[in-house]
Formats: structure tokens, C-alpha cells, sequence
């Protein structure tokens, strides 16, 4: 399985915003570097970076203002003035519809974030572009005959949705890897999120078309971030209405409670028998994550590779969370092994 990756991801190091208080990022450098490392020791394949792309592609699933907004916005941050990382000052209300975007750029931070863990750094621009490229570059493996690929994408891209970042996303990189199957041809497409937490993003995106099954297992939002999704009733809209499947999850789900939800899940990806199928790989289900509340041991994700390999599709790992650094590594290269060997 050839492995994609960008050491361009270096240039962004965040800080959030967490219980009052203004921390470092869990979304660190290291935690890629660690995956690189496991998977390299793993001999699962050549490892490869990403091809550049041209910045209109990520306009295949976000809006222009939106990438413009990525493009410039620390370029105007620091010509105010502004030296700290840039996080958002106001956000709109559920009573304020408006679509205007402000001109001040406290109010476009506002505007496009929706949440205060995706800071705005000198170098999240060139990051977040790297991390969209090692998508769309391993999806092109995939594309042109390869039964597999894995993208070792940082920052992650779950969260962010056609005009919002948060949860330290800024691209959707599994999103973009869909579309970009279908616009080389693909009648149908299957997202399956096992990532902690709910891939709201991801879900925004693609939640009125029929040609992408988005399906997600995840921590139960009433408890857990990102708290306004991912509920089992959410089940799509319009044409998309039954396209959408949510698992949720409660605090403390092990193997076995995570096993039956899986095989359900994979059931539902079969039956719609989709041309390719994007897996928005986070292990911070992982039983000693720091924000996560599974229990899943590190032997496990052999399991979960395998369960996966069962769909006998085209299949792209984009990588999504994980934060417990120490284990990262052995986690993901535990499901790319367990799917390798069927």
C-alpha cells in the first residue's frame, strides 16, 4: 500500500482554546511524524509526497470566498498589527441568518470558524494545502487502478465543512478525495468516518446527494464534540435523504460494542455498492486518547482493518485524529495492516 505524505505540514503548530484557558495544540507536528515512522517500520509500501494542486480544486467541495479566505487571511491578520495566532472573536448566533461576510477581519475569522481549535498561524495556509494535495494525490493512486492508498494528511479535514474550519480543519481532505473520484468517474462513493468524533463536516458537505453514502461511527454528540450533529435520526436531505447514516456511540464503547456498530456500518456500504470508498481514519478511539471516550485497545485495529478489507472495494485511508502520540503510530499501521491482509 503506498503511503502519501507532505513534510510541508511542519509550518503549522496551533493553539485552542480549552477550559478558559489558551493551550499548544493536541493537534501537534509529531503526531505525523510518528504514523510516517510506524508505517515506514511496517513495510506496508513505498511512501511517496503529494503532487501539488491547483488551488481551484479544493473549490470542488468548498466555496471560493472560503479558499480565498484561507489563502489571505493571515496576511491580513499581521498587516493589523496582529502577532498571536489568530482565533475568532464573535461567531453568528442560530438567530442571525445572514450570509454576508464581514469585511473587519475579527468578523471573517467569525464568520468561517466554527470553533476556537482551528487558530490561524503564518504557516496553516501552506499546511492545509499540503494536507488537501496528499489527499487528492493518493486518491489519483487509487483512481488509476491501485487497490489501496493511504494519505497521511495533517492537518485533518473532517470538521471543516464547505465554508467552515474547526477541529483543527481547514480543507476537507476526505471530502475533496471523494469528489475527486467522481469527477474521474465514479458513479458512487462511501465515506466511512471511524474517527471519535463526528465528522459534522463531512456530513454538511454531501448530506442532499445520492451519490456519496457518508456513514459514521462516533461518540454520541449529545456528550460529546461537536455536539449539534450527528445524531442517528440525521439521515440526509432531498435527493440524499437515506444516504446519510449516523452510529453514535456511548462514552466508554469497547471492541465488542464497537465491533457489532462496524459490521452494521460495512453492511450498509455494501449494500450500496459504491465504485471506491474514502475511510476518514481516526484512532483517537483509542482507550488512553486524551479527548476521546472509547476503549479500544491497540491489537483492535488489526480487527477494524480487516472488517474494512471485507468490502473488497478501492479503498483511500485518509488520515483524520489520534492524539495520543505514543500510540498513534502502531494504531494506524495496525489498520493498514489488518486491511492489507484481509
Amino acid at each position: 500500500m503506498l503511503t502519501i505524505y507532505s513534510d510541508l505540514h511542519f509550518s503549522h503548530r496551533g493553539t485552542e482554546w480549552v477550559n478558559g484557558e489558551r493551550h499548544p495544540s493536541v493537534e501537534s507536528p509529531a503526531r505525523a511524524t510518528h504514523v510516517l515512522s510506524a508505517v515506514r517500520a511496517a513495510a506496508l509500501g513505498d511512501c511517496r509526497v503529494a503532487e501539488p494542486y491547483p488551488i481551484t480544486d479544493y473549490m470542488s467541495v468548498h466555496s471560493e470566498r472560503y479558499v480565498r479566505f484561507l489563502e489571505s487571511v493571515w496576511r491580513v491578520w499581521s498587516d493589523a498589527g496582529q502577532t498571536h495566532h489568530a482565533l475568532p472573536l464573535v461567531w453568528p448566533t442560530r438567530t442571525i441568518t445572514n450570509d454576508r461576510e464581514p469585511e473587519h477581519v475579527e468578523g471573517k475569522l467569525g464568520f468561517y470558524a466554527g470553533d476556537a481549535f482551528a487558530a490561524i498561524t503564518a504557516g496553516t495556509w501552506e499546511a492545509a494545502r499540503a494536507s488537501a494535495d496528499v489527499a487528492l494525490s493518493a486518491m489519483q493512486v487509487v483512481a488509476r487502478g491501485a487497490s489501496s492508498a493511504f494519505a497521511l494528511c495533517r492537518p485533518p479535514g473532517h470538521h471543516a465543512a464547505r465554508e467552515t474550519m474547526g477541529g483543527y480543519c481547514y480543507l476537507n481532505n476526505a471530502a475533496l478525495a471523494a469528489q475527486g473520484f467522481l469527477d474521474r468517474g465514479a458513479s458512487r462513493v462511501a465515506i466511512l468516518d471511524i474517527d471519535y468524533h463526528h465528522g459534522n463536516g463531512t456530513q454538511s458537505i454531501f448530506e442532499a446527494r445520492d451519490d456519496v453514502l457518508f456513514v459514521s461511527l462516533h461518540g454520541d454528540t449529545h456528550r460529546t464534540y461537536p455536539y449539534f450533529c450527528g445524531h442517528a435520526d440525521e439521515r440526509g436531505t432531498g435527493e440524499g435523504l437515506g444516504y446519510t447514516m449516523n452510529l453514535p456511540l456511548p462514552h466508554g464503547t469497547g471492541w465488542h460494542g464497537y465491533r457489532d456498530a462496524l459490521v452494521h456500518a460495512c453492511d450498509r456500504i455494501a449494500e450500496y455498492s459504491p465504485d471506491a470508498i474514502v475511510i476518514s481514519l481516526g484512532v483517537d478511539t483509542f482507550k488512553d486518547d486524551p479527548i476521546s471516550r472509547f476503549a479500544i485497545e491497540s491489537d483492535e485495529y488489526l480487527q477494524i482493518g480487516h472488517q474494512i478489507a471485507k468490502l473488497a472495494r478501492p479503498t483511500l485511508f485518509v488520515m483524520e485524529g489520534g492524539y495520543c502520540v505514543d500510540d498513534i503510530g502502531i494504531n494506524v499501521s495496525n489498520t493498514l495492516i489488518g486491511f492489507k491482509n484481509g
